[in-house]
């Protein structure tokens, strides 16, 4: 029942919600004990919200699951898990969520969680039907946990880093409708709709499009004068490298091992992507920390 539980909570993905922590390494507030608790917070609320949100989503995406090779052994797909018993969690955690973001994060914070809960609701009964449009809410998803993160410690979202979070997001999201297109081949549609509406060879302009506009973006902010003397320092340039490796390396994965579906998988199960992903880190903080 726990591991029924676990899985359905879908606390992998609780990897994704890292992004709420963005602003505290970019701003270089993570060397203040209060700023930091807070948003190590906002990243926990935002983990208890999203988990609300994946309950409601496997509820209302049941059938399609039913049919799906992987998701059909999902919890409440397979039946371990009860349909009343994930809409009263799933409830139970999202007002939770929202009143201790208001009580403890301020006004900011929790709108931000209503709107991101609200547009995932919109997004499973609509938004996921409408092609391009798709892609783009899931996105949306980390913009709003940035901004978030922001919320949470008082600072105000840079617009490089909003940039940067919805390329790389569109980037991971166009690779994980790929993933899904040639992993289910003809029953595709039968388990997303939309998918009727792409093509692999359309996806892969894409993603080349989103790949090569993550990088640029991430490039010029690195150079860009104004956040050189935000963050005291112009050696963030050298933290590229990471970056190149990191869009390369995941496109190796989709490309050649069939890879893609779930990147908080690759992630703890792709040492070559999660040590790249550790030591860009590490660079970012050791530039902002001793290089400035």
């Amino acid at each position: 029942m726990l591991k029924a539980l676990l899985q359905t909570l879908r606390v992998k993905q609780w990897i994704k919600n890292l992004f709420v922590l963005a602003p505290l390494i970019f701003t270089r507030n993570y060397t203040d004990p209060a700023l930091s608790l807070q948003a190590l917070l906002g990243f926990a609320l935002f983990c208890l919200l999203s988990s609300s949100v994946y309950l409601i989503n496997d509820v209302i995406d049941l059938e399609a699951d039913r049919r799906h090779p992987i998701k059909k052994s999902r919890p409440i797909a397979s039946g371990k898990l009860s349909i009343s018993f994930a809409l009263t969690l799933s409830g139970a955690l999202g007002a939770f969520s929202l009143l201790m973001a208001y009580s403890l994060l301020g006004a900011s914070f929790f709108w931000i969680s209503v709107v991101y809960f609200v547009l995932n609701l919109i997004y499973s009964k609509v938004l996921k039907h409408v092609v391009i449009v798709d892609v783009l809410v899931v996105s949306i998803g980390f913009v709003l946990r940035a901004m978030a993160g922001a919320a949470a410690i008082g600072v105000a979202i840079s617009n490089w880093l909003l940039l940067c979070t919805i390329l790389l997001s569109l980037f991971l999201a166009l690779s994980k409708r790929r993933h899904e297109l040639v992993l289910l081949e003809e029953n595709a549609t039968n388990h997303r709709a939309i998918l009727k509406e792409y093509s692999p060879y359309l996806l892969d302009q894409l993603i080349a499009v989103a790949a090569g506009a993550t990088l640029v973006a991430y490039t010029l902010y690195t150079m860009d004068p104004e956040v050189q003397a935000h963050l005291g320092t112009n050696k963030l340039i050298f933290t590229t490298p990471f970056v190149i490796y990191g869009i390369f390396r995941f496109l190796y994965l989709v490309h050649r091992k069939e890879q893609g579906g779930d990147t908080s998988e690759m992630v703890v199960t792709d040492m070559p992507f999660a040590l790249n992903i550790f030591l860009w880190v590490l660079s970012i903080l050791v530039i902002l920390s001793w290089l400035h």
